[in-house]
């Protein structure tokens, strides 16, 4: 009797050829004001970098612009962008290379970073918040990949989860929201989110310029012991987030 067929999922080696043309499709797609999804190891997200691709993000997700979108990137953007002291620039670094878990950085940025500059002033409103950015990192190879060649072009990419706002995340292309899944004009499928939960969660928050935890995100009990275990840092969980997870 033959083993049954295991599901593809989004942590499976993909060739780098393959990551390479993907990720650079992707672009594509968003330079010409377009939005695509993509699979992500936290969940699969909806992106954009125009104006007409954001508005589009938001209305077909029925998100309030009060909420922000974050920007799909790695630590080498966070250490440009991100104004933090030293030490917390490599923790982030470290835990992006070494820890094996996704979370993303909210922090103060430098609007004048070239790369900033050339983002599309809605795009720009609609990613930052009271003078801080959110960045998602390591959450999966094609993120990695995407975080690279966007530097390279000077295209910074902004989105969210791809699914209708407060519903909770989507692990698998077919299981995305009508709606979303129409509002994409590019989508790609590489299975099984790793890191998909019941609880429809992703990736932590942490505004790292406190340590305070904006949202509890898949695997955040793992994730809170390597900050305690590596730096002694304690991630604090107000009431108001508890009240959310």
């Amino acid at each position: 009797m033959s083993e049954p067929v295991k599901e593809r999922r989004t942590d499976n080696p993909v060739p780098s050829e393959i990551l390479q043309r993907d990720a650079a499709r992707i672009l594509d797609t968003l330079a010409a004001a377009g939005v695509a999804i993509i699979p992500l190891d936290v969940a699969y997200g909806i992106l954009a970098a125009s104006e007409p691709g954001m508005k589009r993000i938001f209305d077909a997700k029925n998100r309030s612009y009060g909420k922000p979108s974050g920007m799909f990137g790695d630590w080498r953007l966070s250490a440009g962008i991100h104004i933090l002291d030293k030490d917390r620039r490599g923790m982030i670094r470290d835990m992006a290379e070494t820890g094996g878990l996704p979370f993303s950085v909210v922090a103060p940025y430098w609007d004048d970073h070239p790369l900033m500059k050339a983002v599309d002033p809605f795009v720009f409103r609609a990613s930052t918040k009271e003078g801080t950015l959110d960045m998602l990192l390591n959450a999966g190879q094609l993120h990695d990949e995407l975080a690279r060649q966007s530097a390279a072009r000077g295209m910074l990419v902004f989105g969210s989860s791809a699914n209708l706002s407060l519903t909770g995340s989507k692990y698998r292309l077919a299981d995305i929201d009508a709606p979303v899944r129409e509002a994409a004009d590019f989508a790609l499928d590489y299975g099984l989110s790793k890191f998909a939960n019941p609880e429809g969660r992703s990736s932590t928050i942490i505004d790292f310029t406190d340590f305070t935890v904006i949202r509890i995100g898949v695997e955040f009990d793992r994730l809170a012991d390597q900050f305690k275990k590596r730096y002694g840092v304690e991630l604090i969980i107000t009431d108001e987030t508890a009240g959310k997870s």
